[in-house]
C-alpha cells in the first residue's frame, strides 16, 4: 500500500499498513472520548507505540493532525511522516475504507 504526505511517499507492506490502521483508530477514538472534557481553546497531544510505529494526534475540539515513525527492524527501512489537519481526516478515512474500519 503506498501511503503519502506532503514532499513524501512510502509503500507499506499489508501487516505495517494494518498496524498503522489500528494504532490511529485507537488515537481517534481516545480523542473522541475526551473530545468533550475540552474547552474550547485547549489543545491536547496523544501518543502510541504499538508494533515498532510511533504515532502521534496533535488536536483540540475541531481537528487534529498527525505525526507517524516506523522504527525498523533488522534489515528494515525506518518511515518518518505527517499529516496536516487539513490532510489527516481524509488520510484516516481513505486507510479505513481499503482495510477495514477506523
Amino acid at each position: 500500500m503506498l501511503i503519502g504526505g506532503d514532499g513524501w511517499a512510502v509503500e507499506l507492506s499489508e501487516a505495517e499498513a494494518c498496524s498503522l490502521r489500528d494504532g490511529l483508530g485507537a488515537l481517534i477514538d481516545q480523542h473522541r472520548q475526551l473530545i468533550d472534557q475540552l474547552m474550547a481553546e485547549e489543545a491536547i497531544e496523544l501518543e502510541l507505540e504499538r508494533e515498532g510505529w510511533w504515532m502521534a494526534l496533535d488536536g483540540d475540539r475541531q481537528g487534529w493532525a498527525l505525526r507517524v515513525m516506523l522504527t525498523p527492524g533488522p534489515g528494515q527501512r525506518a518511515i518518518e511522516g505527517s499529516w496536516s489537519r487539513e490532510a489527516a481526516a481524509g488520510f484516516t478515512a481513505a486507510l479505513s475504507q481499503l482495510h477495514g474500519q477506523l
